[in-house]
């Protein structure tokens, strides 16, 4: 099984073009209309997101002066598929499980 993961670039971005603080894109971004706090700008480029407003990645890529392919790389990642035991031929079918009765004996000299 194959899972598609992003990998977020924009600090790689921004240290390409000498810009080191996160705070040095807040303007940037006001000067194009996204107004983001100085917290969300450092989640932003700190930490990949989840979702993100096409507007900002625009703005991003125009304050920047690079492309979504330069922020956004997919990476093609191989998973392992989970054994549950229920696949082929070998092992007991779920016919052939039968519970077995429990029998609760109480310890020799212990009364109730």
């Amino acid at each position: 099984m194959r899972t598609i993961q992003v990998q977020w670039n924009l600090r790689q971005v921004m240290a390409d073009r000498g810009m080191f603080q996160t705070s040095e894109l807040v303007p940037l971004l006001e000067d194009r209309g996204i107004h983001l706090t100085r917290e969300h700008v450092y989640r932003l480029v700190t930490k990949t997101p989840q979702r993100l407003n096409t507007e900002v990645l625009v703005a991003l890529c125009d304050a920047l002066g690079c492309t979504p392919t330069d922020l956004i790389t997919p990476v093609v990642v191989a998973t392992a598929t989970a054994r549950t035991g229920t696949a082929g031929e070998g092992g007991p079918k779920i016919g052939d499980l039968r519970p077995v009765r429990a029998r609760i004996r109480r310890p020799d000299g212990v009364t109730e």
